[in-house]
């Protein structure tokens, strides 16, 4: 699960599975489009929710694998997803 923040509530956090994403666009609000057709509106850029997704795969990967060098590239690629401002 990746955690996102709805437009407007960015003290609420909330998980949501990536493999129901099916796009996310910036309109110019994000807007994150499920697989339930079901559309959320996060505080986080199309580029942030992206990065998330790729981290949360790499680590599902390197568990299933049991690789241990992906998780220095996950630890990576959480560290580049900076959290929207004004969220803690």
């Amino acid at each position: 699960m990746i955690t996102l923040h709805r437009l407007g509530r960015s003290e609420d956090p909330f998980q949501l599975n990536p493999d129901l994403i099916v796009k996310v666009e910036s309109t110019p609000d994000t807007v994150v489009t499920l697989a339930t057709t079901a559309k959320v509106l996060v505080s986080e850029t199309p580029e942030q929710v992206a990065a998330c997704t790729r981290a949360w795969h790499a680590e599902v990967l390197a568990e299933a694998l049991g690789t241990r060098g992906v998780e220095a590239d996950v630890m990576r690629l959480r560290r580049r997803v900076r959290a929207p401002s004004g969220v803690a």
